[in-house]
């Protein structure tokens, strides 16, 4: 795949489809690009001898020697991909799809989209769509989209999976005065995605903020490689639609049920590093604060007033954030209670109270932002007849530029803001009506100044026996098995992870010779891939004495075949006991998501799991940074450290356990799911007590 540059700054553009036919997309695309366009359009047609005063060639193969940089097609989709081919014969290397009919329509369209994927392969072509509106760059007045809104000129570059919501996002930004750098409507992504555009936009230095809509991820792998780079310098913001119970419906596991495809999302996209969003209005909030105000140096913010009420809700809203009040410094009130009235309240939030001028909140703004606990400000203003909203603003963008630290406005009113909120943003401070929205984008600050501070530390590979795991995966495959048990715990211990004592025998004899081994109680389970949950039918017994274990052997038995006379039973599982008293029961576990691959989810297990879900996930490969901040992240994580005087339990070894579990999905993408459930976290280390595992055999 080359590089985007030419797609975005073409010299000449070619529209193979041009028309001048009322109410044709042809014609729309071609007006569009003549209108605005500063390099030159060619006109592709066979069947018009001009369109629009331009000469019509039969094909791009009839233009003469000078190079097309893009060509647009919008012929029909029965003829679309041998224009394609025709592009890639002619040397074009951009083409943009304009044309439906592909794989969003069914087989035949999946078929056309497979032919015009190869086409595009073989001729290495940049191939946008199918089935898009079509892309937009304003320093170049590139309109090639049958929109009816060429986008203001900005930093701020969009991509859409819906081209109606490019149509529907030109006409909300025209009123608002928000310009862009690119635009490109996605289309089916046959070629393209959202990762290419990641990528060249996080290299274009007039890019300062990436925009996304986004319904799927082609691939979440390169996605977070991608964009994981690109957020160092460049913050990516994306509204993410639509849901899927992808292999939710047929999970075999707690994992499976809980780790639905949306939490891979938020795991991924997380990861990533970018900053996803709920609606339209936090994507552009966010933008513009992003691209115009500086990050902050902390999480604490002043909050300065002239009104008590709107001063409260902009309290509760930081409290709802990711930020905190700032704590004055004594020198802060001290300075304050000199200058403000006597009614005023000088700390945090300051009230300056309702007959406060500019000039009292040029005093109070510039007091609090030279206090040291300050990390950014929101000003929140009332109007009122003796306050002029340009004056105060005035104020905002001078004291903004004086401390060079992030300051966010509430102009509250209509008609009297006036002058002052273009003043404002034509100076780079953002201004609301609504003080939640201004706490929300300053938090989106913060928010991407973590992301920007975070160190990616590559994944540990562990020593393991990968061909004994192998060998496990295999058997279990060639005896037509895809869902393991205990019977598979061999595989955790070929990946270093520890497993109680034990085996699984199928005679009363082998199992007394296992409890002798063991040399103390020992607990028993039946193991059939038929049964599922084995407590439930009486298929575990704890505590079993070494004489009494014939007879609980033979007893299991029994008990699985009342339960279900066709089980396949594999035998008993004799284990040596985990002291669960002095632990913590956790659950590890893998479900392979179809955009993200193997999401690793860590929480608190047991018989709860499925009640509380107080569980968090990672797209492996996971790191040690990643699976410590995994611990850190479940609501129950003070039972890991000794709450209600329980032991500390051995943080380090779940950890360690996480990477490995990481490592082994990673290594076999044939599993598919996996659950350790128990893993009994003791202050001594980590042990995984049960397995339960679904396979893909076509993958081994």
């Amino acid at each position: 795949m080359g590089q985007l540059s030419t797609l975005f700054a073409p010299e000449r553009v070619a529209v193979i489809g041009a028309t001048d036919s009322e109410g044709a997309v042809g014609r729309a695309i071609t007006e569009n690009l003549l209108e605005s366009f500063q390099g030159d359009v060619v006109a592709v047609n066979p069947y018009q001898d001009d369109v629009f005063g331009l000469e019509c060639h039969d094909s791009v193969a009839d233009v003469d020697d000078v190079a097309i940089d893009v060509g647009v097609v919008v012929v029909p989709p029965d003829v679309a991909v041998d224009s394609i081919r025709e592009a890639g014969e002619a040397g074009i290397r951009n083409v943009v799809v304009i044309t439906a009919g592909f794989g969003e329509t069914g087989s035949e369209g999946a078929a056309r989209e497979r032919a015009l994927r190869e086409v595009a392969a073989e001729y290495d072509l940049n191939l946008v769509g199918p089935n898009s509106l079509g892309i937009m760059s304003t320093p170049v007045g590139l309109n090639a989209t049958f929109g009816n809104e060429m986008a203001q000129e900005g930093d701020v570059s969009f991509m859409s999976q819906s081209g109606a919501f490019v149509t529907a996002v030109l006409d909300w930004a025209a009123e608002r005065d928000v310009g862009f750098k690119d635009i490109v409507s996605l289309g089916n992504k046959a070629v393209l995605d959202e990762s290419d555009f990641v990528d060249q936009w996080g290299d274009d230095p007039d890019t300062d903020v990436i925009l996304g809509y986004l319904e799927d991820v082609s691939d979440g792998a390169a996605f977070i490689e991608t964009a994981r780079e690109v957020t160092q310098e460049t913050p990516i913001v994306l509204v993410k639609s639509g849901r899927t119970d992808a292999g939710a419906s047929a999970a075999a596991s707690h994992t499976g049920a809980i780790a639905g495809s949306e939490r891979a999302y938020e795991a991924g996209l997380e990861q990533a590093g970018t900053i996803r969003v709920e609606t339209v209005q936090e994507l552009f909030d966010y933008a513009q604060i992003l691209s115009d105000q500086p990050l902050p140096d902390g999480e604490e913010i002043a909050i300065v007033t002239n009104a008590g009420g709107p001063g409260v809700m902009t309290t509760d809203a930081v409290g709802d954030s990711g930020m905190g009040l700032a704590e004055f410094s004594d020198h802060t009130i001290e300075k304050l209670s000199e200058t403000m009235p006597d009614e005023a309240n000088i700390y945090n939030p300051v009230d300056i109270i309702g007959d406060a001028p500019a000039a009292r909140f040029e005093a109070a703004l510039e007091t609090v932002l030279a206090d040291e606990n300050v990390a950014m400000a929101v000003v929140v203003a009332c109007p009122t007849a003796v306050l002029s909203y340009e004056e105060l603003a005035a104020v905002i963008v001078e004291q903004q530029s004086a401390f060079d630290q992030p300051i966010a406005s509430t102009l509250m009113g209509g008609k009297s803001v006036g002058d002052a909120a273009p003043m404002l943003n034509d100076a780079g401070v953002p201004t609301y009506f609504d003080p939640a929205r201004a706490v929300d984008s300053l938090d989106a600050l913060r928010r991407y100044g973590e992301i920007q501070s975070r160190e990616y530390v590559e994944p540990e590979t562990f020593d393991v026996d990968r061909e004994r795991a192998r060998d496990i995966l295999e058997d279990a495959a060639e005896r037509g098995r895809n869902r393991l048990g205990v019977e598979a715990m061999d595989l955790l211990d070929a990946y270093g992870i520890p497993t109680p004592q034990g085996n699984v025998v199928n005679s009363p004899g082998d199992a007394q010779q296992i409890a002798r081994d063991i040399g103390d109680d020992v607990v028993m389970k039946i193991v059939s891939p038929d049964i599922l949950h084995k407590s439930d039918i009486g298929g575990v017994e704890v505590g079993v004495a070494p004489e009494d274990v014939r007879d609980t052997f033979e007893d299991l038995v029994v008990r699985a075949r009342n339960y279900q006379q066709d089980a396949t039973i594999l035998g008993v599982q004799v284990q040596e006991m985990v002291d669960l008293e002095s632990g913590t029961e956790t659950i590890l576990g893998v479900n392979r998501d179809p955009q993200f691959g193997p999401l690793v989810l860590f929480g608190l297990g047991g018989i709860f799991v499925e009640v509380l879900e107080d569980t968090t996930v990672r797209v492996a490969p996971v790191s040690e940074p990643e699976a410590t901040a995994m611990l850190d992240e479940i609501d129950s994580a003070p039972l890991l450290r000794g709450a209600r005087g329980r032991d500390r339990v051995d943080e380090s070894a779940i950890v360690e356990t996480v990477q490995r579990l990481s490592q082994l999905v990673t290594d076999f993408p044939a599993i598919l799911e996996l659950d350790i459930n128990p893993l009994v976290a003791a202050p001594d280390g980590a042990t995984a007590v049960d397995l339960r595992l679904t396979i893909d055999q076509e993958e081994l």
